[in-house]
C-alpha cells in the first residue's frame, strides 16, 4: 500500500497520462504495461526508443519529457545499445534530463546486467523473473498508483504477459541477440498486417539472399509474440517440405490425425485456422518461398497473420502486400559490427561497412571472423582490395553482390587453414541442396561409401560436433532443432541450414577430383533413404525430404544403376502426389542425360518415359505426350510383339494420351486388347490387370457407354479393396469413378452418398489439394447440383475452382474442367456476366490446348451459346449451339450422349428464334436416339421428351404435346421424386437444356 496524504492518494487515483519509452526488442513488455495501465483507466502512449534518428541522447530524452505526462522507461541492455553511445554519454544525458524534469521519469528494468551508473536517478524497479501479478504490482507501486485492483479486466482482450509464451510456439529460429535496427521494416510489416482487410493479412518480406528477411521475420515473431496464441514457422523453400511442416501443426492444435496421413492434417489445419478454432490469434511464417506456385494454395485464411519471406517479386501479384528488406543503413551496419566484434572502434566498423556495402550476411560473417582474429581492420581491408583485383572477385550477380564473395573466400580460407574438420564437413554439405541439410541422413552413411577424407570425422561424434560448432561460430551455417518431445523422436538436432550464397561459393571452389567422392557419397546416402514404396501415401513425407537434393547431388546424371532406380522411385512419387511440374522438370533434365548415356532402347530410359509422359499428360502438354508414348509403344510392338508385358504397359501409356486427345475408339481397341491379355497372362486380381480394367472403364465412359463403364468400375473397386487396401490411392480413384458413373446414369442420390464418403477419404489420405481430391470434390459438386442441393453445389464448385486455379494455374486441364462446370452453374443460379467471362476463358483455354475439333472445345462452345441465350442474344446463341451440334456429330457420331445433348440445346435455340418445324424434327430425332442409347428413364431422355412437348406446344399440337409431357412427368416423379429440381422445372414448363461437362 502506498503512503502519503489523502490528497496524494486521490490524485493517484485520477486518470493520468504516461509515455512508455522502450527499445523495439522489448516491445512485448511495453505493450503489456500499457494495457495494464489502460485497464486502470489511464492514457498511455508508446514511444519506441531510436536515438539514431535524433541529434543526441540529451535531446532525445528531453523530447520524451516534453510530450506531456510521466515517462516510464523500459530498461534493458538493448535500450542502451540502440545507438553507438558510450556509458559516459549516457550518464551525462541522464543526469541532465532528470535534473531538468524532476519526478517526470521512472523506470522498470528487465535485466540484471550492468547498466550506466546514472540509471540510479530513474529509481528503477526490477521486473525480470516475475509472474504477471507481481510485475503489475511493482509497476503500479513505482508509478505511485493504487494497487487494490491488480488484474482488473474491462472485457477488452489484451496482450499476453511477456513471460508467458504463446500456447503453440512452432520451431521459430532462436532469437538473434545481435539483431540490429530494422525498425522501419518491422514498422511497415506491422502496419501492413494490422491494416489489412479481415482475412487478408498476408505480407511478403522481399529482398536479396542474405539481406536479413528471415532475421526480420524471426524478430517480429518474438517482438509480437504476446499478441498471438499460435506462432508457427514453416520452411518453404520446396513444396514437399512445406506441406510436411504445415501438417505438423495439426497435432499441436489438437486436431485428429486421421489415418496417419498428412494430407488430412493439412486440410484440418487450414480449416481450423480459417475458423479461428481453437485459436483465432495466430501467426504463420513461410520462410524462403521463391516459387509462389508452391505456396499459394496452402496459404491459410482467417483472422490470423501470414508472413512470407522471398526473393521473388511475383508475390506482389498474389494478393500479398510487399515489404522490402533493404541493405542496412550505415548506422545500423556500424552498430551491428560493433556488437559482433566488440574490439572494433566506430571508425573501423564504418570502414568495414563501406567495404562490404552494408550487406547484412557479409557483415555478420566477416565481423564474426574479425572478432576472433588478431588481424587489424586495415590489414583485412587491404587483403580485400588485393582480392578485388582478381578475375574471380568481379563476377557480379544479384545473388553474390560485390565484394561479399571475396570476403567469404577469406572467411573460408580461415576455416581451411585452421579447422580442417569444419571444412570437410562444409564441403560435404554443399552436395545437398541449399537450405536445410537433413543431418539424420548423414548419420546413416553406408559404411562402404564414406569418402576417405571424411571417414574419421563421421565415425567420431566428438570431432563431428566440434566441426559443426565451428561452422556455426563463423555464421557459415545455422542449426535448427526439433521442437518435438524426446519421446517422439525429437529433442535433438534436426537440420543444418546452409545459405545459398555460401553453398554456391564453396561448391565452385572445389576441383572435380575433390567433388566427385563427396557427390557420390551423398547420392548413396539419398538412395539408402529411399522408402521404396512411392504408391504408399504414408511414406510421402519421407520422399518429400529427399526430392530437393536430387539435382545438387548429381542424381539426375549418375551412371550407378542403384541411383537411377532411386530416381525413378522419386519420379513415381511425384506423379502420384500430384507434383507434376517438379516431375516434368526433373524428367526433362534426366531424359537427355540418360539417352546419351544409356541409349534410346535401354530399360531405364523406357521406364523414365512413363513418368515423363505422365507429367506431360497431366499438365495438358498432350502433343508432346503423344509423340513420346507412341514412339515407345511402336518400338516395343516391333521388337517384342503385342503380348509382351512391357509392350502392354507402353501401349496403355499411349492409350491414356489418346483419350486426352479424343481418339476414343483407337484407345478402346488398345485397352480391350491390353485387358484381355493381362487377364490371360497375370490373372484377374493382379494390380496391373486392374489398372487396365480401370482404363477401359474410363474409355467406355468417354464413349457414352455409361452402364458398361460403371459395371467395370464397380468390379475394379471391389477387387482393389481386396487386393490392395481400402485406402490405397488406386482404390480411392475407383470409388470416384463409380460415383461418377452413377451420376451419369441419373442415379443422383446414390452418386452423392458414395461421393461424400469418397471426399472424406481422399482429403484424409491425400490432402486437400491433391488432384485426386479435387476430382472427388468436383464430382461431389456435380452430384449435389443434380440432387437439387443448389447452394451446396455452388459453394463446392467455386471452392474447387479457386483452389485448382491457385494450385495449378488457370489453364491446367483440371482447372478448365471445373471452371466449365462452375460457369454452367452460374448461368442458371448465379451471375450470368461472370458465367460468360469464365465460359469465354474456358473456350479459349481448350481451343489453345486441344484444337478447335476436340469435343471439349466443341462442348464448351455450346455452353457459351447457352450463356448468350440467357442474356437474350438469341441469334448468336443459335449459331454457337448449331456449331456445337455439327462439331459433336462429326467428332463422335450422332448417337453419342454429347451429340444428343448438343441436339437438345440446338432444338431449344431453334424454338426461340421461330424455327418451330426444324425444332420439332430435331427434338423427335433426339428423343428417339436418347431412348435407344440411354434408356427411356434416363434424365437426358426425359429432358428430350419435355423439350419435344414444348416444341409441339409451340406448333399448337396440343394432344401430342400433352401426352409427351404427362409421360415424362410420371417418369421423372418415379425416378427422381416429386420435389426434385428436374421434376419441378418440368411441371413449371421450364424448357430443359443440357450442360456439357468435360470428363477427367
Amino acid at each position: 500500500m502506498t503512503t502519503g496524504s489523502r490528497h496524494d492518494r486521490d490524485t493517484a487515483a485520477q486518470p493520468q497520462r504516461f509515455v512508455i519509452s522502450f527499445a523495439g526488442f522489448n516491445r512485448p513488455w511495453a505493450v503489456w504495461i500499457a494495457h495494464r495501465l489502460e485497464e486502470h483507466g489511464h492514457r498511455v502512449a508508446l514511444q519506441r526508443w531510436d536515438p539514431q534518428n535524433s541529434p543526441g541522447l540529451t535531446e532525445a530524452l528531453d523530447d520524451l519529457a516534453r510530450g506531456g505526462g510521466r515517462v516510464l522507461v523500459v530498461l534493458s541492455e538493448r535500450y542502451f545499445s540502440a545507438g553507438t553511445h558510450t556509458d559516459e554519454e549516457w550518464n551525462a544525458a541522464l543526469r541532465t534530463v532528470t535534473a531538468d524534469h524532476p519526478d517526470r521519469f521512472a523506470a522498470v528494468c528487465l535485466t540484471d546486467a550492468p547498466l550506466p551508473s546514472a540509471v540510479a536517478a530513474l529509481e528503477k524497479t526490477d521486473l525480470w523473473g516475475l509472474d504477471a501479478y507481481e510485475a503489475e504490482y511493482r509497476v503500479l507501486r513505482r508509478l505511485e498508483l493504487p494497487t487494490e485492483r491488480i488484474g482488473t479486466e474491462t472485457g477488452r482482450r489484451g496482450p499476453r504477459f511477456p513471460n508467458d509464451p504463446p500456447e503453440i510456439w512452432g520451431r521459430v529460429p532462436r532469437r538473434n541477440p545481435r539483431f540490429t535496427g530494422r525498425n522501419d521494416v518491422i514498422g511497415k510489416l506491422r502496419a501492413a498486417l494490422t491494416e489489412a482487410p479481415p482475412g487478408a493479412a498476408t505480407v511478403t518480406l522481399l529482398g536479396l539472399s542474405g539481406v536479413g528477411k528471415t532475421q526480420v521475420a524471426t524478430e517480429y515473431a518474438y517482438r509480437f509474440a504476446s499478441e498471438y496464441d499460435v506462432v508457427w514457422w514453416v520452411p518453404a523453400e520446396d513444396r514437399p517440405t512445406l506441406r510436411e511442416r504445415l501438417a505438423d501443426l495439426a497435432p499441436a492444435l489438437g486436431l485428429p490425425l486421421g489415418a496417419g496421413s498428412y494430407g488430412e492434417q493439412i486440410r484440418a489445419v487450414l480449416e481450423a485456422l480459417r475458423r479461428g478454432s481453437p485459436f483465432s490469434r495466430w501467426l504463420m511464417i513461410f520462410d524462403g518461398c521463391d516459387n509462389p506456385d508452391d505456396l499459394t494454395d496452402l496459404l491459410p485464411g482467417g483472422a490470423g497473420d501470414v508472413i512470407i519471406t522471398s526473393r521473388n517479386r511475383e508475390w506482389g501479384n498474389r494478393h500479398t502486400s510487399l515489404v522490402e528488406v533493404p541493405l542496412y543503413a550505415r548506422p545500423e551496419s556500424i552498430t551491428f559490427i560493433r556488437r559482433r566484434a566488440r574490439r572494433l572502434t566506430g571508425d573501423e566498423a564504418d570502414q568495414l561497412a563501406e567495404a562490404l556495402e552494408d550487406y547484412p550476411l557479409a557483415l555478420d560473417q566477416t565481423a564474426g571472423w574479425l572478432a576472433d582474429s588478431p588481424l587489424s581492420v586495415g590489414d583485412y581491408l587491404a587483403l580485400l582490395r588485393r582480392r578485388l583485383d582478381s578475375r574471380e572477385a568481379v563476377a557480379v550477380s544479384d545473388d553474390y553482390p560485390l565484394p561479399f564473395p571475396t570476403a567469404l573466400a577469406i572467411l573460408l580460407n580461415n576455416v581451411r587453414e585452421n579447422f580442417p574438420d569444419a571444412l570437410a564437413l562444409l564441403r560435404l554439405f554443399v552436395f545437398f541442396a541449399p537450405g536445410p541439410v537433413p543431418l539424420r541422413l548423414l548419420g546413416e552413411f553406408p559404411a562402404d561409401d564414406v569418402p576417405e577424407q571424411l571417414a574419421g570425422l563421421i565415425n567420431d561424434q566428438i570431432r563431428w560436433n566440434a566441426a559443426l560448432n565451428k561452422l556455426v561460430q563463423f555464421s557459415v551455417v545455422r542449426l535448427e532443432y526439433s521442437d518435438l518431445p524426446v519421446e517422439e523422436g525429437g529433442g535433438g538436432l534436426e537440420t543444418v541450414q546452409l545459405h545459398r550464397m555460401v553453398h554456391g561459393i564453396v561448391r565452385e571452389n572445389l576441383s572435380e577430383d575433390e567433388a566427385e567422392p563427396l557427390s557420390r557419397a551423398v547420392r548413396q546416402v539419398l538412395a539408402a533413404a529411399d522408402p521404396g514404396r512411392p504408391s504408399d501415401s504414408r511414406l510421402w513425407p519421407r520422399y518429400a525430404e529427399l526430392i530437393p537434393h536430387l539435382e545438387t547431388a548429381g542424381v539426375l546424371t549418375s551412371t550407378n544403376p542403384r541411383i537411377q532406380a532411386f530416381l525413378l522411385s522419386c519420379l513415381r512419387y511425384l506423379i502420384l502426389a500430384g507434383e507434376y511440374r517438379t516431375c516434368l522438370r526433373l524428367c526433362e533434365q534426366t531424359d537427355a542425360a540418360w539417352r546419351s548415356m544409356l541409349g534410346e532402347d535401354h530399360d531405364r530410359v523406357r521406364e523414365l518415359s512413363y513418368q515423363y509422359g505422365g507429367a506431360l499428360r497431366n499438365l495438358g502438354l498432350f502433343r508432346r505426350a503423344e509423340a513420346l508414348t507412341k514412339a515407345v509403344a511402336d518400338r516395343l510392338v516391333a521388337e517384342r510383339g503385342e503380348r509382351d508385358l512391357e509392350t502392354l504397359r507402353a501401349t496403355s501409356a499411349y492409350g491414356g494420351v489418346l483419350l486426352c486427345i479424343a481418339k476414343f475408339e483407337p484407345a478402346r481397341a488398345l485397352f480391350e486388347h491390353c485387358l484381355a491379355t493381362y487377364r490371360e497372362l497375370l490373372g484377374e486380381d493382379d494390380s496391373t490387370t486392374l489398372n487396365a480394367q480401370n482404363n477401359l472403364a474410363a474409355t467406355y465412359r468417354l464413349l457414352g457407354r455409361y452402364q458398361e463403364a460403371y459395371d467395370l468400375d464397380l468390379e475394379t473397386l471391389r477387387r482393389r479393396e481386396r487386393v490392395l487396401r481400402p485406402h490405397h490411392i488406386s482404390t480411392l480413384s475407383s470409388g470416384i469413378a463409380c460415383a461418377m458413373g452413377l451420376r451419369l446414369m441419373g442415379r443422383y442420390r446414390e452418386a452423392q452418398t458414395r461421393q461424400e464418403q469418397g471426399v472424406k477419404l481422399n482429403n484424409q489420405i491425400l490432402g486437400v489439394n491433391h488432384p485426386q481430391t479435387l476430382r472427388a470434390e468436383h464430382n461431389l459438386g456435380l452430384c449435389l447440383r443434380r440432387s437439387g442441393d443448389i447452394p451446396g453445389a455452388g459453394t463446392r464448385l467455386r471452392t474447387v475452382w479457386e483452389r485448382a486455379t491457385r494450385a495449378f494455374g488457370a489453364d491446367y486441364p483440371w482447372t478448365l474442367m471445373v471452371a466449365s462446370d462452375y460457369a454452367t452453374y452460374l448461368r442458371e443460379y448465379g451471375d450470368v456476366e461472370e458465367a460468360r467471362r469464365i465460359s469465354e476463358a474456358v473456350v479459349r483455354g481448350y481451343q489453345s490446348q486441344l484444337g478447335l475439333a476436340h469435343p471439349y472445345s466443341i462442348g464448351t462452345v455450346g455452353n457459351l451459346g447457352l450463356v448468350l441465350r440467357a442474356q437474350g442474344e438469341r441469334e448468336e446463341a443459335l449459331s454457337l449451339c448449331e456449331q456445337a451440334l455439327v462439331g459433336m456429330r462429326n467428332a463422335l457420331g450422332e448417337r453419342h450422349p454429347w451429340a444428343l445433348g448438343s441436339a437438345l440445346n440446338a432444338a431449344g435455340c431453334r424454338n426461340i428464334t421461330g424455327q418451330l418445324d426444324d425444332a420439332v424434327q430435331l427434338s423427335r430425332d433426339t428423343l428417339r436416339m436418347a431412348e435407344q442409347v440411354l434408356g427411356p428413364d434416363h434424365p437426358m431422355s426425359l429432358s428430350a421428351q419435355i423439350a419435344l412437348a414444348a416444341d409441339l406446344r409451340a406448333l399448337q399440337h396440343m394432344d401430342e404435346s400433352r401426352k409427351n409431357e404427362d409421360d415424362a412427368l410420371k417418369a421423372l416423379t418415379r425416378t427422381l421424386g416429386t420435389q426434385h429440381v428436374h421434376t419441378v422445372s418440368a411441371r413449371q414448363r421450364v424448357r430443359p437444356y443440357w450442360d456439357f461437362e468435360p470428363q477427367p
